[in-house]
């Protein structure tokens, strides 16, 4: 199968559903080729990588200044400013060019959503499929923003952006040949923003690699706590924000030697200034060029999400690491995974206190909850196994573009 994959950002091991939804295709049998925007040098310099996993790859320039005047151009209209962000005619007339070869067009995200439009017109007496992953539904994710949200230019612009997206999701879904996302939950949510067929909406859940994140063989440093995650992304500031304000507060008064290690990309300096108010008990890394030995050192992964969408990749990666997960429902409410079992589940802050203290505490409770949550991950999580079910998309949205055989007349 030819496969043309959207995506409005390089593909990689950070950037993880792409990429290994992608890297699975290929060893499959299918010939992927991918088309997609890079904004940074750094992106432009993944473009090496992903090569490696893509029958082609075919990127174009996006710089910041052009996706600042894309959200200008779509203020006074109806589209929300996410859909416009990544927008640029150069990669509309490649993918035209690129559309003849293949037998499916996949496109990601509500970014690539107008791409994805723009398809769905040129391929409309085609037999050729448009597949769109929403990923997260992004207006059930602004909604929960708008209202938990720390910092309050951000809480406006996710009100101002709330009513346009939902209009925006709620047609969107409806008119592509079928349409992936990652739960239940923003399942649910986006068939409520509009009626339509719900046989064409799948749940496509993330996934892990088993093999590159797994345990080592090296002790853990004990009373050591790791939140990581992409820390320029708003509800990770507010995750971080309130496991320091509210909950960190009080595992120190029971075990005032824990260290906190806060692991990911671009954290905000409103987050490093308050981080800094604690001294050595708090470490905010920046860019790291490998996570797993922070999450194979610590003792256990904290994930207090305030708000959030989708399957939460670092609780995964912990999980796929056996490191012992505690998290608010909102973290693993993707997941079926129990209390107690593969993970921890606290909602207030002494609750969630309360768990941190009595896992740091246990050792037993620390080994048979890591050792559960990676036997889930090795279960239900499998890029490989994501991957047969995405076959399974692209066979039965192809099958909806085919002619339907007349009947024969009475």
């Amino acid at each position: 199968m030819n496969i043309l994959f959207v995506v409005t950002y390089v593909p990689s091991v950070v950037r993880t559903r792409s990429y290994n939804l992608i890297r699975q295709l290929t060893a499959r049998g299918h010939r992927v080729t991918l088309a997609t925007v890079w904004s940074s040098e750094r992106e432009f310099g993944e473009l090496e990588a992903v090569k490696g996993i893509c029958h082609q790859v075919h990127a174009v320039h996006v710089s910041k200044r052009q996706s600042l005047l894309n959200c200008m151009r779509a203020l006074p209209s109806a589209e929300p400013l996410q859909a416009a962000y990544s927008w640029s005619p150069e990669l509309r007339s490649l993918i035209d060019t690129l559309l003849p070869q293949a037998d499916v067009v996949h496109v990601e995200h509500l970014r690539g959503a107008r791409y994805g439009r723009h398809c769905l017109s040129s391929l409309r007496n085609s037999t050729v499929p448009v597949v769109w992953d929403s990923v997260d539904c992004i207006s059930y994710l602004f909604e929960q923003a708008a209202r938990s949200r720390h910092d309050r230019a951000g809480r406006l612009v996710n009100l101002f952006e709330l009513p346009r997206t939902r209009r925006y999701e709620g047609a969107l879904w409806r008119e592509f040949d079928h349409v992936v996302i990652s739960s239940d939950a923003d399942k649910a949510a986006i068939m409520a923003l509009g009626s339509g067929d719900e046989r064409l909406l799948s749940v496509l859940p993330n996934g892990v690699d088993v093999d590159f994140f797994s345990p080592r063989p090296d002790p853990r440093e004990s009373r050591t706590l790791i939140f990581s995650g992409k820390m320029s992304y708003h509800a990770n500031v507010s995750a971080v924000t309130h496991l320091l304000t509210d909950i960190m507060p009080i595992v120190w008064r029971s075990l005032p030697d824990t260290r906190l290690l806060i692991v990911g990309k671009d954290p905000p300096r409103s987050l490093q200034t308050l981080a800094a108010r604690f001294g050595s008990l708090v470490t905010v890394t920046g860019t790291v060029d490998d996570v797993r030995p922070y999450l194979c050192r610590a003792t256990a992964a904290v994930v207090p999400l305030v708000y959030g969408a989708g399957s939460q990749f670092k609780v995964l990666e912990a999980m796929a690491c056996a490191t012992p997960v505690v998290a608010t429902p909102r973290a693993v409410g993707a997941l079926a995974v129990r209390s107690g079992r593969e993970v921890l589940v606290a909602e207030d802050p002494v609750a969630f206190a309360r768990a941190v203290i009595g896992l740091l505490g246990n050792q037993t409770a620390q080994h048979e909850i890591g050792e559960a949550g990676r036997r889930y991950v090795e279960k239900h999580h499998r890029w490989d196994q994501i991957a047969v079910h995405l076959e399974g998309v692209y066979r039965q949205a192809a099958a909806k573009r085919r002619p339907q055989p007349a009947r024969a007349s009475a």
